[in-house]
């Protein structure tokens, strides 16, 4: 199976003014429409690259937004395009507030050495990773657990995406996440549609 991510950024731009709305913004129900529509014609039918060197993943990153893809064009056609993706993808960001994941409590710091630091909804957690450039796959090791992803290059950064049992092993065993309800969510968004991986849109 190809490996290169479909990274619908439409999603993360619904996201964003879906996660402000949960903290106090204002109704973002026409926003959110006008930024599909700048979006779309731009990105669905694009399959990006990985487009990430382990230079470019080397440093700080902050949690900007919920992310969801798909594996494969093939994936996303099937699950029906631009609709799957933003329907998994608003679920995420009310998923993670119940969670209480915010872009003051996670983040990832990738070191040049191999050894990373990282906090998600405030439990930090550290260790040693390691990357494939050609596949964009990641391990994270910390003590007894590794949790196994894909980074992807986004508009914003860095989209570090994980399938539902390596995501629910990165909120509950490594995160620390006590809400078991939540985290269940996000885990059955993950096997709503073949192909499909969630996680987070990381920036510098």
């Amino acid at each position: 199976m190809k490996k290169s991510f479909i990274a619908v950024l439409s999603a993360l731009a619904i996201l964003s003014t879906s996660c402000l709305s949960g903290f106090g913004g204002g109704n973002t129900s026409t926003n959110t429409g006008g930024l599909l529509g700048n979006v779309l014609g731009a990105v669905l039918g694009n399959v990006l690259g990985l487009g990430f060197t382990s230079n470019d993943l080397q440093g700080n990153w902050t949690y900007n937004a919920p992310s969801a893809a798909f594996t494969t064009q093939q994936a996303l056609t099937k699950a029906g395009g631009a609709a799957a993706v933003t329907n998994i993808a608003s679920s995420l960001a009310s998923n993670y507030q119940q969670i209480g994941i915010t872009k003051k409590n996670t983040f990832f710091n990738f070191g040049a050495n191999n050894s990373f630091s990282a906090q998600v909804n405030g439990i930090p957690f550290s260790g040693t990773y390691t990357y494939n450039e050609k596949t964009g796959e990641i391990a994270l090791k910390s003590g007894a657990n590794t949790i196994k992803g894909n980074v992807t290059k986004t508009n914003n950064g860095m989209g570090l995406m994980f399938d539902a049992t390596q995501m629910t092993n990165m909120l509950q065993k490594v995160g620390g996440v006590t809400n078991a309800a939540a985290v269940e969510a996000v885990s059955k968004l993950a096997k709503s549609t073949n192909g499909a991986r969630v996680g987070f849109e990381l920036t510098k």
